[in-house]
């Protein structure tokens, strides 16, 4: 009997482990679909690509698009790491992590 646990959990660890995964790619294919709204690729090269400079996004859509990640993700940012993103890349780290 004792031998038999250590397997039950590894079990429940695996099937956690499964479950994480998927939520990971439903979570990313939801950021995605956010992303592409926006006209941002992030597949390519402008997930890396100065929201300002670059995609010539102004704050205010910036602070739009955060707040519907969010609220796809069922998630909250901290205000003081949303201040330094400025890249798609920064925003998907934070929500992923």
């Amino acid at each position: 009997m004792i031998k038999k646990q250590p397997l039950l959990v590894c079990k429940i660890s695996k099937g956690f482990k499964i479950y994480n995964h998927m939520k990971n790619i439903t979570d990313l294919r939801k950021i995605s679909k956010v992303f592409q709204q926006y006209g941002i690729d992030i597949s390519g090269k402008e997930k890396y690509a100065s929201f300002e400079k670059d995609l010539r996004m102004d704050k205010v859509f910036v602070s739009g698009l955060i707040f519907e990640l969010e609220y796809e993700l069922h998630r909250e940012l901290e205000d003081d790491k949303i201040a330094g993103i400025t890249a798609p890349a920064q925003v998907i780290e934070l929500l992923m992590s």
